[in-house]
């Protein structure tokens, strides 16, 4: 049986995280309650979360410092659930790394919905035993000397280093390869990293994709591989080849 994902909800108030923690069990989850940045910090080191529901108005704590270093640390699902629901919280809160952005007060089955998404971009898929050896043939995808394995969810420089993605940078740079040579409109790149239970918030799109490329551009000021379209969208330059 496959073990139930563990969810960490970081909130200060106890009526919350008492209400998530519930909700969520009742889904299948299993889930430790947080109160303060240190208390995540040791629970990521002794027993890491799949997923972490994170709120941003923490006392005498910044949420988005927090944000930085579960990014920087784990390889994890984040998801910022907070009452601070300005435009400009929500690109910072992408930009350091957030997988979704939802703001108080929220719905609980579709908060669950969007913790699923999450959890499903995460996760490779396997495919079926008959099928495996002709899915292997296109699960690796070669650009500009990058190369993407959709199976195992990696990419790697063209000096062979492996290059930590989240889960939606990983969906968006799939979504280009998949599409190499057409200009991509945000409606669709939106479609495919994060699917139906997203908001529609085209500056997700944006932030996402100058994320991507200060991954993989030489020179993020001057992008050669992910050109922007004005007024169409973003666009893979180089072709891709499928080994």
């Amino acid at each position: 049986m496959k073990p139930a994902s563990h969810i960490a909800v970081l909130d200060d108030e106890v009526d919350i995280t008492l209400l998530l923690a519930n909700y969520l069990q009742g889904h299948g989850f299993r889930v430790t309650q947080l109160h303060n940045g240190r208390s995540l910090m040791a629970l990521m080191a002794a027993d890491p979360a799949d997923l972490v529901l994170l709120d941003l108005g923490l006392p005498g704590e910044d949420g988005f410092s927090i944000a930085r270093r579960i990014r920087e640390s784990w390889r994890c699902g984040l998801v910022i659930v907070t009452g601070r629901g300005d435009a400009v919280d929500k690109v910072v809160g992408l930009e350091v790394g957030a997988d979704d952005y939802v703001t108080k007060p929220f719905d609980l089955r579709e908060l669950v919905a969007r913790v699923k998404a999450v959890l499903r971009r995460l996760t490779p898929e396997v495919p079926a035993a008959p099928a495996a050896a002709e899915a292997s043939s296109c699960d690796r995808l070669r650009f500009a000397g990058w190369q993407l394995d959709t199976a195992a969810r990696s990419l790697h420089s063209p000096q062979g280093a492996a290059v930590p993605l989240t889960g939606g940078e990983f969906d968006l740079l799939c979504a280009f390869a998949r599409h190499p040579g057409r200009v991509l409109s945000r409606d669709f790149l939106l479609e495919q990293t994060r699917g139906r239970e997203a908001a529609p918030f085209d500056r997700t799109i944006d932030v996402q994709v100058g994320r991507l490329r200060k991954k993989i551009e030489s020179d993020g000021d001057d992008p050669q591989l992910i050109k922007s379209v004005r007024g169409a969208g973003y666009i893979l330059v180089p072709p891709v080849f499928h080994d």
